[in-house]
């Protein structure tokens, strides 16, 4: 089996969700930052087919975009310890998805808050006119704060309510609803003043918080993006089992065109032949001119996937 390799940058709160994952699993990958904004050389659109979100998981010639679809691949190849413990996988995805989505903006909103002067301003404007399609800057989300300081209490107050009395959310043993719930109280947590804690009201959930930081990351060890890619250009991807290729919800068959686009930001389509497809996931194949032939899996939640 390809080493894992992620490409990933520090602050990505999203790469340390991966990263926190791997450090569950106890499992050895190979690191590759890259620029938090692009352009990132042979990453998109050689192996990415343009897809801009990070982090990106690559297995050989095998390209994973977004952490809904890294995370079960990571369960389906190294099952032991689970990310999904007592049967919880199907709770912990749709949980993932819905915190992640809620909690996002009014988290960026708390954090520019207190450290918003110190964004650099190429960040804001890709973040503005590329990725979110907002104005994140401290001036621009200041009105909002109050609204959002009460929309991450509500959610966290859920969160201390289901962790009264457990070391995890599904019992002894940390899993992926955790580490998206953990993701986003971490950004802000890293990053802001300690009095953040005594305004979200976070002081019960920090031995929880304490206990997913004690998982560590695993075993990297550094990889140039010009090695991942050799690695990419001189393996084949490996061929599709865990799916029906004739499998798509939508009725959509192998073989055909397709395009695949974020439905929340960072809205780059992505163009390929359909390879297979199941209602959580779908793999196309693209050709790029430089890395050879590759398998994008994309998770189905959160993505549009139109027939062209």
């Amino acid at each position: 089996m390809n080493d894992i390799i992620l490409h990933h940058y520090e602050f990505s709160t999203f790469s340390e969700k991966v990263r926190t994952a791997l450090g569950l699993k106890g499992l050895a990958w190979r690191s590759v930052e890259i620029p938090g904004l692009p352009p990132r050389p042979l990453l998109s659109p050689e192996l990415t087919g343009g897809y801009r979100r990070a982090p990106i998981m690559q297995i050989g010639a095998d390209i994973y975009c977004d952490t809904n679809i890294i995370l079960p691949t990571l369960e389906r190849l190294h099952p032991v310890p689970s990310l999904y413990p007592n049967g919880s996988e199907g709770l912990a995805r749709a949980l993932a998805f819905a915190w992640e989505r809620q909690m996002w903006i009014p988290s960026i909103s708390v954090l520019t808050h207190y450290i918003g002067e110190h964004i650099p301003p190429e960040f804001l404007k890709d973040r503005k006119e590329s990725y979110l399609g907002i104005d994140i800057s401290k001036e621009a989300m200041a009105p909002r704060f109050d609204q959002d300081v009460q929309a991450v209490r509500a959610q966290l107050a859920w969160l201390r309510q289901a962790l009264s009395g457990r070391r995890f959310l599904f019992g002894d043993a940390p899993g992926a609803a955790d580490l998206a719930c953990w993701q986003t109280i971490y950004l802000l947590r890293k990053n802001c003043p300690p009095e953040v804690d005594a305004l979200l009201g976070l002081a019960p959930l920090t031995g929880w918080y304490d206990r997913i930081v004690a998982l560590g990351h695993g075993s990297p060890t550094p990889m140039t993006s010009e090695e991942a890619f050799a690695v990419a250009r001189d393996a084949r991807p490996a061929p599709v089992t865990h799916l029906d290729a004739d499998g798509d919800p939508g009725g959509l068959r192998a073989g055909c065109p397709v395009r695949i686009t974020p439905d929340d930001n960072a809205r780059v389509p992505v163009a390929g032949t359909l390879v297979a497809a199941g209602d959580q996931e779908i793999v196309i194949h693209r050709r790029d001119a430089q890395a050879g032939d590759l398998h994008l899996h994309f998770p189905r939640i959160g993505f549009v996937v139109e027939a062209v």
